[in-house]
């Protein structure tokens, strides 16, 4: 019986093809925390550090919920908060909601992630769409005025580095901030934004979504550590590109057609690197990711140019985390000595 025992304890049992590198998802979890740092001190400096209470907020309910259904379902709470995939949820969340976003909203968002969308199917690597996006897709429903209004962006310079998006003059008025269109609104006479201004995250969106060097940065630490696949988000962003060059525009804008204006815009390069590249939302073979990619790219570009909606990276992703388990299907490698052999 003793023997048994520690034969059980030194065996590690996992999929084919059975090869053990080291790596675990603590530390792919953690690492994704730490990729996304960047974007969230751009946030930061461009919408005040109220953007970090909104982080906070995020993180917390998230790791408070888990906590709270992990002790429904009588598991244990330790391994499972540590392992930092709540915290992750809660960034990514925060990183698509407005900087002037209301407390509740966060919360409700971050309860609705991990309860629902992640729980309910099971828990990590069972659920089938990306938590954050499913309870940013959620929110936007259930809070429209709030998700789709209030952009805000500071009016302060480089001496003056963090301001907070909530103070207030004695008349009770907003200072140091004022509103302005996101870079996608479509209405006629909205302003127009440099590249300049794009790519370093000077213009008005979610907390996490504007910085493409912060973004870029990020990235870059996943692909060099191998946690993510450099062609999935490279074959969405040139999609997104090709398609902005070919479609023709419905909205009558400046930027309409500009395919570079259309992919430093919005969300795309958060989608493209934290969500597209999901472990457990996204195909497994090669094949199926190049085609969730493209598959992604296209229906951002048809959301954004005949859509009501502006943006299309939330939906475009959740619609290709429903198609992945027929993209497996399709794509999944032969195992060796079965199948139908050609010729």
């Amino acid at each position: 019986m003793s023997d048994q025992t520690e034969i059980r304890h030194n065996l590690i049992v996992s999929a084919s093809p059975h090869i053990y590198d080291g790596e675990n998802i603590p530390r792919i979890m953690w690492a994704v925390v730490l990729s996304l740092v960047p974007a969230g001190i751009a946030g930061a400096f461009a919408f005040g550090y109220y953007c970090l209470s909104v982080i906070f907020l995020c993180c917390l309910a998230s790791v408070v919920t888990e906590a709270g259904i992990l002790i429904l379902r009588k598991q244990p709470i330790v391994p499972t908060i540590k392992d930092g995939s709540a915290v992750v949820t809660g960034v990514l969340l925060a990183y698509t909601l407005p900087p002037s976003v209301p407390w509740y909203v966060p919360v409700v968002g971050s309860f609705f992630a991990i309860a629902v969308v992640k729980h309910c199917f099971g828990g990590l690597g069972n659920n089938i769409w990306n938590p954050a996006l499913a309870a940013r897709a959620f929110l936007q429903v259930a809070y429209p005025a709030v998700m789709n209004s209030d952009w805000r962006i500071l009016e302060h310079g480089i001496g003056n580095l963090v301001h907070s998006i909530t103070k207030m003059d004695p008349a009770g008025k907003l200072v140091d901030a004022i509103t302005r269109a996101t870079p996608l609104t479509k209405e006629a006479g909205a302003e127009t934004y440099t590249l300049a201004k794009l790519i370093m995250g000077n213009v008005p969106g979610c907390i996490g979504e504007t910085s493409v060097i912060a973004l870029l940065l990020g990235g870059a630490f996943l692909i060099y550590k191998r946690y993510i696949k450099w062609y999935v988000p490279v074959y969405y962003i040139v999609t997104m590109f090709v398609m902005a060059l070919i479609l023709p525009p419905r909205a009558v804008t400046p930027w309409a057609n500009n395919p570079w204006y259309h992919i430093f815009s919005g969300g795309l390069f958060l989608g493209a690197f934290f969500m597209a590249t999901d472990m457990v939302t996204s195909p497994l073979a090669k094949r199926g990711l190049i085609i969730f990619a493209i598959g992604a790219g296209v229906l951002t570009a048809l959301i954004r140019f005949y859509s009501g909606y502006p943006e299309g990276v939330c939906y475009s992703i959740l619609l290709m985390n429903t198609a992945t388990p027929l993209i497996d299907r399709y794509t999944k490698p032969r195992l060796y000595g079965t199948g139908v052999k050609k010729g």
